[in-house]
C-alpha cells in the first residue's frame, strides 16, 4: 500500500476532496456536519492544516492533550497577533471575514506576559464582583421582557427573538449601559457577528464604548465598567474600551451560541423532557458535544517548535479545536467516568474564560424562565430542516423555530434598576437610527 493509499480522505462534499488541498473549516458543507470533519481531521495526527476562509491557512489541534499543552504553555506558544507571519507577509486581505476575530487589539485576549497579567486581573477580579442575585433578577426581568414580544403568538425563533437578544440585554446591564449607549452597544456587537456592514458596526461599538468610559470618569457607577476602571491596575482611557469591547462582543456571542444550542439539544432530546428538570445536564451536555466556540483560541509560536509531532514555524496560526477535543478518544472514558466537566468549552490555561461561572447562571436562568413561562414550547420544523451558521469560529443555528401555546405577556419587572440607568443618561444624545433601539424600549417596558 503506497502514501497515496493511505492519505485521509475528506468527508463526502468537501470542497478539498481528493484535491490534497487544507481541508476548509468554512462554507455549508462544514457547518451541516463538523464532527465528520472532525473525523477526518484526526487522521492527520494531534493537529491538521485547515483553510479558516479562502486564503487563510491555520494548524487545527484536534486532540485533548496537545490543546492543554499548548494552552498552558504560554512561553512557546503566544497570543500577540502581531506575530502572525502570514499577515505580517501582506498574505491575508484585511477585509477577510475572519480578520475582526483574529487581528490584534490591546486587550487581554491578546496579551503575552505581564501586560496579559495586568489587564486580565483587572478583568477577573472586576467580573468576581457580580452578585448572582442581581444576575439572576436582570436575567429574569430581560427574559420576561423579550417573551412578552411573542407569547401571545404562539410562535417564535427562539434565536433571533430569544437567545441573540438576552445576553447582549443582560451584559448592557451589568456594565452599566444608558439607553443611547445600551442601543448603539447592542447594533455594533449585532452587525459585527452577523457580518452585516461589519466596519461601520465596529465602529459604531467603539464609538459607543468610548462614550460609555467617559460617562464612568464622570459619574461612576455600581456596574462593571465602573469597577474596572477603580481596579488597582490603573487602566487608561484607551485600555478600558478595549477590555470593555472584548468583554461585551467576546461575552455575547458564545452566550448567544450556548443558550441557543441548549434550546435545541432540549427541545430535540427525549429524555429531556422525559425526565424533567434536566437543564444543568442539558448544557453540560451541550458543551461537551457542541460548545458554542467550536474552533478558536489563536496561538503563535514564539519560534520554530514542534507540537505533538507536528512542526510548526514561528509565527504560524494555530487554533484550538475545543469541539474536537471534546468529542475524541481521549476524553470519552473520562465522561463516562463521571468526570463532567472536564471538557475544554471554556478553554484553559491563563487564557480561559474569565466569565465561565455567570455564563452558566445566565443560560440556566434563561432557559429556566422560559421553560416555565412556555411549558409546552416545542420545535415547530423537523429537526433536520434546521440550518447552522457557516464559519470556522462559532458553533451557531442559523434560526430555531419553536412554537406554543399562547399566553398573556410576561409580568412586568421591577423598574429601579432601568429608572437609574436612565438617569445617568447624558444630555445631547441625539442620534440616527441606532437610538430608540431595543435597550431604550426595554428600559422603557419596565418603567411603564
Amino acid at each position: 500500500m503506497n502514501a497515496h493509499d493511505t492519505a485521509p480522505v475528506p468527508p463526502p462534499g468537501c470542497p478539498a476532496h481528493g484535491s490534497g488541498a487544507r481541508v476548509p473549516l468554512h462554507g455549508p458543507e462544514f457547518a451541516a456536519d463538523p464532527q465528520a470533519y472532525y473525523e477526518h481531521l484526526r487522521h492527520y495526527g494531534a493537529a491538521a492544516p485547515v483553510e479558516l476562509a479562502p486564503g487563510v491557512e491555520a494548524t487545527l489541534v484536534t486532540d485533548y492533550a496537545a490543546a492543554l499543552q499548548l494552552l498552558q504553555d504560554s512561553g512557546t506558544f503566544r497570543k500577540d497577533a502581531r506575530r502572525w507571519r502570514a499577515f505580517n507577509e501582506g498574505r491575508i486581505s484585511p477585509d477577510s471575514p475572519v480578520a475582526p476575530l483574529l487581528a490584534y487589539r490591546p486587550n487581554c485576549m491578546f496579551a503575552d506576559g505581564a501586560d496579559h497579567l495586568r489587564l486580565r486581573q483587572a478583568v477577573t477580579d472586576s467580573m468576581a464582583r457580580v452578585d448572582t442575585r442581581r444576575l439572576s433578577r436582570s436575567t429574569e426581568q430581560i427574559s420576561g421582557y423579550l417573551i412578552s414580544q411573542f407569547a401571545t403568538r404562539g410562535s417564535a425563533d427562539l434565536l433571533g427573538d430569544y437567545a441573540k437578544q438576552l445576553p447582549l440585554f443582560v451584559f448592557n446591564e451589568l456594565f452599566g449601559c444608558p439607553a443611547d449607549i445600551g442601543d448603539r452597544v447592542l447594533f455594533g456587537i449585532s452587525g459585527m457577528f452577523d457580518g452585516v456592514n461589519a466596519e461601520k458596526a465596529t465602529a459604531v461599538l467603539f464609538q459607543a464604548v468610548g462614550e460609555l468610559v467617559a460617562l464612568k470618569r464622570r459619574k461612576p457607577g455600581d456596574d462593571v465598567t465602573s469597577w474596572l476602571m477603580r481596579h488597582e491596575a490603573g487602566l487608561d482611557d484607551e485600555e478600558m474600551v478595549h477590555q470593555l469591547a472584548l468583554l461585551l462582543g467576546a461575552g455575547a456571542e458564545p452566550l448567544r451560541n450556548l443558550l441557543g444550542n441548549t434550546l435545541h439539544r432540549l427541545l430535540t432530546h427525549e429524555r429531556y423532557a422525559r425526565e424533567g428538570g434536566l437543564i444543568d445536564e442539558a448544557l453540560d451536555d451541550t458543551l461537551w458535544e457542541n460548545p458554542p466556540m467550536a474552533n478558536y483560541a489563536p496561538h503563535y509560536p514564539a519560534a520554530d517548535t514542534e507540537l505533538a509531532g507536528q512542526q510548526l514555524r514561528a509565527g504560524d496560526l494555530v487554533l484550538v479545536s475545543f469541539a474536537a477535543a471534546n468529542t475524541g478518544p481521549a476524553l470519552s472514558a473520562s465522561r463516562q467516568a463521571g468526570s463532567n466537566r472536564a471538557h475544554l468549552a471554556w478553554s484553559a490555561g491563563p487564557h480561559a474564560c474569565p466569565s465561565k461561572e455567570p455564563a452558566r447562571h445566565i443560560t440556566v436562568t434563561a432557559v429556566e424562565h422560559l421553560l416555565n413561562e412556555l411549558p409546552d414550547v416545542e420545535l415547530a420544523v423537523p429537526e433536520d430542516s434546521l440550518t447552522w451558521r457557516p464559519g470556522p469560529f462559532n458553533r451557531a443555528l442559523a434560526t430555531l423555530p419553536a412554537r406554543f401555546t399562547p399566553v398573556r405577556s410576561a409580568r412586568r419587572a421591577e423598574p429601579g434598576q432601568a429608572a437609574a440607568a436612565e438617569r445617568e443618561q447624558p444630555a445631547n444624545t441625539a442620534r440616527p437610527a441606532e437610538h430608540k433601539g431595543m435597550w431604550s424600549q426595554f428600559l422603557n417596558w419596565l418603567t411603564r
